[in-house]
């Protein structure tokens, strides 16, 4: 409880209360508004808390599966806080322009990602020395606009598994797209906002700063948190595979000796029995030898007789 009375103070004191003036609101976040102060709604900071702790315990497990969550935030006061959070836990982000189509022809916008990519490339490694001043820099600067556009979500080569936006009603095309292909939306909502177009709505202010700051490293938190347990699970499942490699091995050496011995056992048992089976030929043929004398003996025999 104390968490969340802190986590609340700090909402409180980063503005995340203040709604939008009452003539602007959408009756849809009557839930979410705590009161009306001079023309302007107040948000409820215990739905905020609620809606933050359930967004962000989504978001740890989705990161913890190893898929990718896309940012979205292309107002002029979110730009920067949302790229250095996306940066921080290696996620994709649109903090320029969102491109039509950024989701639902992703294939044509990876070929603009590659071209990009391939010019970056070339103007590195020499392969343009010997183009003219004036084609270098036309290159030049379709890479930087290019960059500019597509930079965040160069690293990415499928579509993302969720997007997080700051502001659901600005960012109306992207929350399209992800509707349209069924990816999980997650979104800052003002009172001026439908809170059920998004599957995890944060009820917030998301035109100060510091409201969008302060719910952003929230969820980046959760997110790296989640990250960090993946990264746990797969050296622990290194360590006994090795275990188990270890122990293959040493099962392996013993049988081996075991086969050696039992492989000398029956040599020997071999050669003991050549060496009986020699004898016996020897005392046949010594009997066999005699015979023929014995044989001589018996026709003297009747010789004498005579």
């Amino acid at each position: 409880m104390e968490n969340n009375t802190s986590l609340q103070q700090q909402l409180l004191e980063a503005g995340v209360h203040f709604g939008h003036l009452k003539k602007k609101w959408n009756p849809k976040m009557l839930p979410f508004i705590f009161a009306e102060k001079k023309g302007i709604h107040i948000i409820d900071l215990n739905k905020t808390v609620e809606g933050l702790e359930e967004a962000a315990a989504a978001m740890k497990s989705i990161a913890k599966s190893g898929k990718k969550i896309m940012f979205v935030a292309t107002k002029k006061q979110a730009k920067e806080i949302v790229t250095e959070a996306a940066k921080r836990v290696n996620m994709p982000f649109v903090t320029e322009r969102w491109l039509g189509g950024m989701l639902t022809n992703f294939n044509t916008v990876r070929k603009s990602v590659k071209k990009m990519q391939a010019i970056e490339k070339m103007l590195n490694d020499g392969t343009l020395d010997s183009i003219t001043k004036k084609e270098r820099l036309t290159l030049t600067r379709d890479k930087e606009k290019m960059e500019k556009v597509l930079g965040g979500i160069a690293q990415i080569s499928r579509v993302p598994a969720a997007l997080f936006l700051v502001d659901i009603g600005h960012e109306h095309i992207a929350l399209a797209e992800a509707k349209r292909l069924n990816i999980t939306t997650f979104g800052m909502v003002d009172t001026n906002c439908d809170p059920n177009k998004v599957e995890f709505s944060i009820p917030s202010n998301d035109d100060a700063t510091k409201s969008i700051a302060i719910i952003t490293n929230y969820i980046t938190a959760a997110i790296a948190e989640g990250l960090s347990e993946r990264q746990a699970e797969k050296d622990e499942d290194a360590e006994e595979a090795d275990d188990v490699d270890t122990k293959a091995m040493k099962f392996d050496d013993g049988s081996d000796e075991g086969r050696g011995d039992r492989r000398r056992g029956n040599n020997s048992n071999a050669e003991g029995g050549s060496g009986r089976g020699r004898g016996t030929g020897a005392g046949g043929a010594t009997q066999r030898r005699r015979s023929p004398g014995g044989a001589g003996n018996r026709p003297g025999g009747p010789g004498g007789r005579k």
